[in-house]
């Protein structure tokens, strides 16, 4: 397992905040579920301990729905989704990988896609199931 460290912030820079990315970037993924849907993001895991709010955790809105397990964390100025504590796995964090430093999600060639909506892993055994591949290719 390979730990990094990286800073990472929202946009308008009001929440900054410190992960050790559990097990380097091989944990990327995205899920199907309305919320991750919705928002888009590229997440990467970090343990419950290996994320420090360094700045603005009073700027940070947490926002939860249906079982209300997963805490969703947003900063509250400019409304970026910068990490939420998983439904699937309380002791991690799900990290924005666009709002750490140097890294675009757009630098992953292929993300898994893990089925939220249906197979959700809390409701499945603990079992993920793939909902498919998304490719980015540079034309």
């Amino acid at each position: 397992m390979e730990i990094i460290e990286k800073n990472g912030q929202c946009h308008c820079g009001a929440v900054k905040f410190k992960a050790k990315l559990s097990d380097g970037f091989n944990t990327i993924r995205r899920c199907n579920c309305s919320i991750c849907r919705m928002r888009g993001a590229i997440a990467v895991s970090a343990e419950l301990g290996g994320l420090e709010i360094l700045e603005g955790a009073d700027a940070l809105t947490e926002y939860r729905f249906n079982t209300g397990k997963a805490k969703h964390f947003f900063c509250s100025k400019c409304g970026i989704y910068t990490f939420h504590q998983r439904r699937s796995n309380s002791n991690q964090y799900g990290i924005n990988v666009a709002c750490l430093e140097g890294t675009s999600p757009f630098d992953f060639p292929e993300v898994q896609v893990l089925d939220g909506q249906n197979n959700h892993p809390k409701d499945n055994g603990g079992k993920l199931e793939l909902a498919g591949i998304l490719r980015f290719s540079k034309s």
